[in-house]
């Protein structure tokens, strides 16, 4: 998707060199990655992202590095294992995709793509397959020109991850988020917690009363909180807070035990049913980054609607049918819309 190579077509554009993008806008069988999935090849060699996971790369690569050195935008059919000898085994993601090679979109487009990244705004961009392939973007996809046929991404805005309480494990979880593309705020009345210095750059670190931010920021359906405290006096009103709205993942850390005591102390709040604790899948893990780890796959396989049981014990298709953060699809026919998986 756009947004997990735009950090490396901005600093190119920046730094004034051609950056070109092939992006799956199609595919007639099972893949590893979704509709949009982007790669994006600077012209001084470098490239970031992937179409396939690593069955067409060395393929698209040599496409867009022929539209860097002047050949002529196009869209491009790309069969995994074509370049094998007869006797080989294709690969399993054999089915024909459908790419979009043409050069990073101009300004102003670059600018409101990066703008709206920064700022967290919703953002609809969308790219003709036709020559000469004109990009636009508006705040929605009902906004946008028309433009028959093209290829659509609607770019959402990141769903928040909030951790209640400025502790070494919150840094950690604020590290391991960024790539999730979460945007993270650390919440605790400490000051002293406040000022560690640990956290990220990425992470928005406030001292405050944690239900009385949350009243100020109300959080949406795809929000979470975690409370990481381990002192009920913040922990508790953090939970009050969250669960009378409607996030969709609300756990706290701590044993088996102290649950059972918060579960008491909550006993009268509404939604009670929807906390999770304590946070995290059954990995056994002990150091820091794990249990970190345990509480994010919890988060995402909530986020997803799967139990997070093992992949070989499961008959569900690897991936999500829907990618949660971004909606692609291409219009007119040309490709199919959603995310096909093994």
């Amino acid at each position: 998707m756009l947004r997990e190579v735009w950090p490396f077509v901005d600093a190119h554009h920046r730094a004034g060199r051609p950056v070109v993008l092939a992006r799956l806008i199609g595919r007639d069988g099972p893949g590893s990655r979704p509709l949009g999935a982007t790669m994006a090849v600077s012209g001084d060699g470098t490239w970031r992202g992937s179409l396939s996971g690593g069955c067409v790369e060395g393929i698209v690569l040599d496409a867009a590095r022929a539209v860097l050195a002047g050949a002529a935008p196009h869209v491009t059919a790309v069969a995994p294992g074509e370049h094998l000898m007869p006797w080989e085994d294709a690969p399993a993601c054999a089915g024909e995709l459908r790419v979009l090679i043409t050069p990073a979109p101009p300004e102003p487009v670059h600018s409101a793509i990066t703008a709206a990244l920064a700022e967290d705004r919703p953002l609809a961009v969308r790219v003709g397959l036709h020559p000469p392939y004109p990009w636009s973007t508006a705040p929605t996809v009902g906004q946008l020109p028309d433009e028959e046929p093209a290829f659509t991404e609607q770019l959402a805005a990141r769903p928040r991850l909030v951790l209640v309480g400025a502790t070494d494990l919150a840094a950690v979880l604020a590290t391991l988020a960024q790539p999730l593309h979460r945007k993270v705020t650390v919440l605790d009345p400490r000051p002293d917690h406040v000022a560690s210095g640990a956290f990220p750059d990425t992470a928005e670190v406030v001292r405050d009363w944690p239900d009385e931010w949350i009243t100020h920021h109300p959080l949406a359906a795809r929000d979470a909180v975690v409370t990481l405290s381990h002192d009920p006096r913040i922990d508790d009103r953090a939970l009050r807070a969250a669960l009378a709205g409607p996030a969709a993942y609300i756990a706290a850390l701590g044993s088996r035990t102290t649950h059972a005591g918060r579960l008491q102390r909550l006993a009268d709040a509404p939604g009670l049913d929807r906390l999770t604790g304590p946070a995290g899948l059954d990995l056994g893990g002990a150091s820091l980054a794990e249990s970190a780890l345990s509480v994010l796959a919890e988060l995402i396989a909530v986020d997803n609607g799967r139990s997070g049981r093992r992949l070989r014990d499961g008959n569900l298709p690897i991936r999500a049918a829907t990618v949660a953060t971004n909606t692609a699809r291409a219009e007119s026919g040309v490709g199919e819309p959603g995310l096909a998986a093994p």
